[in-house]
């Protein structure tokens, strides 16, 4: 019984935690290795999942460009 008090507030403390998280799809390594910060290639505007979407001019060059911005002029 005293297992039971301490097992099920950290089972639903485990899950609350779970389904309030939410994945992260992007990619902090192509940040570092342009050293510009996300909204360089991302617009800022709505949620998340709407700026992975929302790739400003950089953004698109960059995808084109097998993940570069060599040559890009802003």
């Amino acid at each position: 019984m005293r297992m039971m008090k301490l097992v099920v507030p950290v089972a639903v403390a485990f899950v609350g935690l779970m389904l309030c998280t939410s994945a992260t799809y992007g990619k902090p390594e192509y940040a570092k290795k342009e050293n510009q910060k996300c909204v360089y290639c991302h617009s800022k505007m709505g949620s998340k999942e709407v700026m992975e979407k929302s790739l400003t001019e950089a953004g698109q060059y960059y995808k084109a460009h097998n993940h570069s911005l060599d040559g890009y002029k802003k």
